[in-house]
């Protein structure tokens, strides 16, 4: 099975990276369920900005934490937006 790696943003402007083998699922969890992260209970809605498949479960794990290691400019970046 494959797993996505993805990025939402969050009703206050923040970014939150996650995996998921649903990345749709995964974000309706965010959006009204008790399953969502709890970082992003407070602050829905969230929208999807992007998401990357990856082989299996360990790659996505991998590029996840590769992701969140980065600067908010360069997870902008790595999306394709220009901050003003």
């Amino acid at each position: 099975m494959s797993y996505s790696v993805y990025i939402l943003e969050c009703s206050d402007g923040t970014l939150y990276t996650g995996i998921a083998k649903d990345v749709g699922k995964r974000l309706e969890e965010h959006n009204s369920s008790d399953k969502g992260a709890k970082y992003t209970k407070n602050r829905r809605p969230v929208k999807l900005l992007y998401s990357e498949a990856s082989q299996d479960r360990s790659s996505a794990s991998k590029r996840e934490y590769a992701i969140k290691k980065l600067s908010r400019s360069e997870k902008l970046d790595l999306i394709g937006i220009k901050e003003p």
